[in-house]
């Protein structure tokens, strides 16, 4: 994809559709309502951000994250919504573990970690941004990815979950589906891209995922038709999520071999995935994307806050356990799953 150039005509272009902004890091621990609901805790570790609202069940048929939520983590002050991923470790050559750290994405760099989102009409690099689409509603949730896969084959159907090896602060190319096999000068991120087409009845489904699917044919990026069962178009949400990989460049294996490892034990990086569920406030979103804009659209008139504001929105942990020190095994007792790739 062309994301270096992409950025570069987005920051040059002040008509360009395309919304891009920060959320900060809201707590860190085992709790994921959307896949695991009601278990605390759950299968892995996970970083969240967004509304303080969010809690281990997070029930759509009684929990508002807009009136629950005392504060958010997001740069658009009425964005309630949570957000979040599996978190990144690296594995010393002694199979003991240690968290990676987010980094503030470019321009974000004062903000305490956390992942930069995006809500696209059309691909970032059409200037133009004329598609009509449609906000989410309350209640609205998905997730996308697999986490049980370990080769490029069982990750074929989510190609639009990729890596970057950042040899620059800005670098955004080339995407890859697997880890990088090699440091990283400036760390590793990760794009999270979700469906666009909505089969316009379900707020979710069994698996998080059937009331929403790819286009037809090509891709989002290409303009793609949605399929007929799934008609209604939405605004492709994206990811970036920037892991301070270069703290450990000086204990990359001798042999080479990629020493990161998802929450879940994937040592492949093809099992990467992501949870959002939808908390704007009234018509916040809309108004937003049918605002001709780019990146925080002052235009549309929505509510934007400090990073210092953003910074300051927190949620203790509800798991008592450690899950930043060293430690003999990932949180939840997984161990480095390298799949088919030799040990």
């Amino acid at each position: 994809m062309l994301w270096s150039i992409a950025l570069a005509l987005a920051l040059a272009a002040p008509t360009l559709g395309v919304v891009r902004f920060h959320c900060s890091q809201l707590v860190v621990e085992r709790i994921d309502p959307l896949v695991e609901p009601e278990r605390n805790p759950s299968s892995h570790v996970h970083q969240i951000v967004g509304g303080d609202s969010f809690n281990s069940s997070m029930d759509p048929a009684t929990h508002d994250l807009v009136a629950d939520s005392t504060c958010t983590t997001c740069q658009f002050s009425e964005d309630f919504s949570n957000y979040w991923t599996a978190v990144l470790y690296f594995r010393a050559q002694n199979g003991s573990y240690k968290r990676v750290p987010q980094l503030g994405n470019n321009q974000f760099e004062t903000a305490n970690g956390g992942l930069t989102i995006y809500y696209m009409q059309d691909a970032i690099y059409d200037q133009q941004q004329l598609s009509s689409v449609k906000s989410f509603q309350p209640g609205f949730r998905m997730f996308v990815g697999n986490v049980n896969a370990r080769s490029i084959e069982e990750a074929a159907r989510f190609r639009q979950l990729t890596y970057v090896c950042m040899d620059t602060w800005t670098s955004r190319a080339p995407e890859i589906m697997q880890f990088p096999d090699r440091p990283c000068k400036e760390g590793i991120m990760t794009a999270v891209r979700f469906p666009t087409c909505w089969n316009g009845v379900d707020l979710d489904s069994p698996d998080h995922m059937s009331h929403m699917s790819y286009p037809e044919t090509g891709t989002f990026e290409s303009g793609g038709p949605c399929p007929a069962t799934h008609p209604v178009r939405t605004a492709q949400v994206m990811y970036e999520v920037v892991w301070n990989t270069k703290i450990f460049n000086d204990l990359w294996p001798e042999d080479g071999k990629n020493p990161f490892v998802w929450s879940f034990g994937d040592s492949t990086g093809y099992g990467t995935h992501g949870d959002y569920v939808f908390g704007w406030k009234d018509d916040a979103l809309q108004r937003i994307l049918d605002t001709p804009c780019i990146f925080n659209c002052p235009a549309s008139a929505g509510k934007t806050q400090s990073v210092e504001a953003m910074n300051s929105c927190s949620k203790p942990t509800i798991v008592d356990e450690d899950i930043d020190g060293w430690l003999d095994e990932l949180p939840g007792g997984y161990q480095a799953d390298y799949g088919s790739i030799p040990i």
